[in-house]
């Protein structure tokens, strides 16, 4: 079991909800991935008039935790506004806080994110602050009040994966003993695997299911990838070295003339 702010949920993979071809097709990926929290951007579907409605009812009937986005938002004001209506919308406190500062890789903002972070970590929100993988960001933001921190490996849709294992291993490394989520960056099953070996406690994703040729199967592709890069982290992965070693011990070994 995993335990995110209090709850227990079964499954180490977050689900996007956005792109899928159809809302059946949703559905189905939900279902073979095995999530327990499906992200939903506010901003996004109550743009769509009635059909964002239509689109909420669904999202209720998947039997799963919802987790409000802030996405498409550039400041403080507009995320802390879009928080608190998903918090009047879906009765939760938990708020995936989204600030992007750049349009081409949509980098967070994270001079406000911390200010965000703080002024709805005080409203009673649990704030999961998609961020960058930089340690002084991290410390900030927790003392701002978040419990979570949710770090990309690379740009959101990229599906380029891990770029820098260095400090994505740092951060791991800085706070151990803090949930933390990669969010973004992800396109294959092995670059889940990938980062649960760092230690990481979950993989957030949406656009690597959603555009896949085969949304449902991808998705319980990405679930055994994750589960598998857990159970490796757990059991001590061999650590990469500089030469060869040998499998069979040489000391000892029978001569034959």
């Amino acid at each position: 079991m995993f335990e995110l702010c209090g709850t227990e949920l079964a499954s180490r993979l977050l689900l996007g909800t956005a792109r899928y071809p159809s809302p059946s097709v949703l559905a189905e990926a939900v279902r073979r991935s095995g999530t327990g929290i499906v992200t939903v951007s506010l901003r996004r579907e109550t743009a769509g008039g009635r059909a964002g409605g239509a689109f909420f009812e669904l999202i209720r009937d998947l039997g799963v935790r919802i987790l409000p986005n802030t996405a498409g938002c550039h400041s403080v004001s507009e995320a802390v506004l879009t928080a608190r209506m998903a918090r009047d919308l879906f009765r939760t406190d938990w708020i995936k806080l989204e600030l992007i500062g750049h349009h081409d890789t949509l980098q967070p903002d994270v001079f406000q994110l911390v200010e965000a972070a703080r002024i709805l970590a005080d409203d009673g929100f649990e704030v999961f602050p998609y961020t960058t993988d930089d340690l002084v960001v991290g410390e900030r933001l927790l003392y701002a009040g978040c419990r979570v921190l949710m770090p990309w490996c690379a740009p959101i849709g990229s599906a380029m994966g891990p770029q820098n294992l260095s400090p994505l291993r740092a951060m791991r490394a800085a706070f151990p003993e803090i949930p933390m989520i990669i969010d973004a960056g992800i396109g294959r099953p092995s670059h889940a695997a990938t980062v649960m070996e760092l230690g990481y406690d979950a993989v957030l994703l949406n656009t690597a299911v959603a555009s896949a040729g085969d949304p449902a199967g991808m998705a319980e592709a990405f679930a055994g990838a994750i589960d598998a890069g857990r159970k490796a982290w757990l059991a001590g992965p061999l650590e990469p070295r500089d030469m060869a070693v040998p499998s069979t011990p040489v000391i000892g070994k029978g001569v034959f003339a």
